[in-house]
């Protein structure tokens, strides 16, 4: 199946900072989570595709077009929500509304009324007097109802309660289902993604550090519990810390263990805040 987002070899440098290169597909009807530490160039990234911002080297192509110049009809099948966002303001929800609807061919009012009464959101209120929740809120309340073919959420659910959080996470998997889509999703809540991504992109300090099908990640690391951790280095041996050993090659690791006849006294799976932390490290 083709890819809707292909990125190749893509480069932006600023200042002190270099992006890239970074190649990555996002194929349909998959979540691919963004994940890295702070200031390893997520949102610069996400500027990158949505045409905000100029590569210096790379190229970018969505649904076959090339992300450059001035022809933008491909934004069409895009909806991007920013982590901050500039320029709302002074405009109340239902202003906004009426702006952002008239703009998308394919919009939900049905699903926007939903979202509205579900986060109750007061919709005479001016953006800029909103709670930062309220306008996140807001936000995808204006985002999902575009009914684009992707979707890009940058930090979606940051400042969102607990049961918003709920409320949005049951949206976007039904949003999903309707139709084949995509979205690109940055979190820092591993709870959000360990729900919702298909993929995990993982980028360090500007770099990509691998991207990996979440379940076959998670089946990849395990703990162990030695009655004697060995001298020498154990197969896919990633840290070690008295009589605990974590391997992300559990098959060698175990044969290993077999083959010196090393006791183990009980394993298991690492959870998928421990895996980021390992690969960030």
């Amino acid at each position: 199946m083709p890819s809707w987002i292909e990125i190749n070899a893509l480069q932006k440098n600023m200042d002190d900072f270099q992006l890239g290169p970074i190649s990555l597909t996002i194929e349909p009807g998959t979540i691919t989570g963004l994940v890295g530490n702070n200031g390893s160039g997520k949102s610069t990234l996400l500027k990158l595709v949505m045409n905000l911002a100029n590569a210096d080297a790379g190229t970018i192509e969505v649904f076959g077009e090339t992300v450059a110049g001035k022809d933008e009809s491909w934004k069409q099948k895009l909806a991007f929500q920013p982590q901050k966002i500039i320029g709302w303001d002074a405009y109340t929800g239902t202003t906004l509304k009426e702006m952002i609807s008239s703009l998308y061919g394919e919009w939900d009012e049905a699903l926007f009324e939903q979202m509205v009464r579900l986060f109750d959101i007061p919709l005479d209120k001016r953006f800029g007097k909103m709670s930062q929740g309220m306008q996140q809120k807001l936000s995808l309340a204006l985002a999902l109802p575009r009914n684009t073919e992707v979707l890009i959420l940058d930090e979606p659910t940051a400042f969102l309660d607990i049961p918003s959080k709920r409320h949005f996470m049951d949206l976007l998997i039904d949003w999903m289902d309707a139709k084949e889509r995509a979205v690109i999703i940055t979190s820092h809540q591993t709870d959000d993604l360990r729900k919702l991504a298909d993929y995990l992109f993982v980028m360090r300090d500007g770099k990509a550090i691998g991207h990996f099908e979440k379940e076959a990640l998670l089946e990849s690391y395990r703990r162990y519990w030695l009655d004697g951790v060995p001298g020498d280095s154990v197969p896919g041996e990633v840290s070690r810390d008295r009589q605990q050993l974590v391997s992300e090659d559990p098959a060698a690791a175990e044969h290993y263990f077999a083959v010196q006849n090393i006791t183990v006294i009980d394993h298991a799976a690492l959870d998928l805040e421990e895996i980021i932390d390992l690969l960030l490290k």
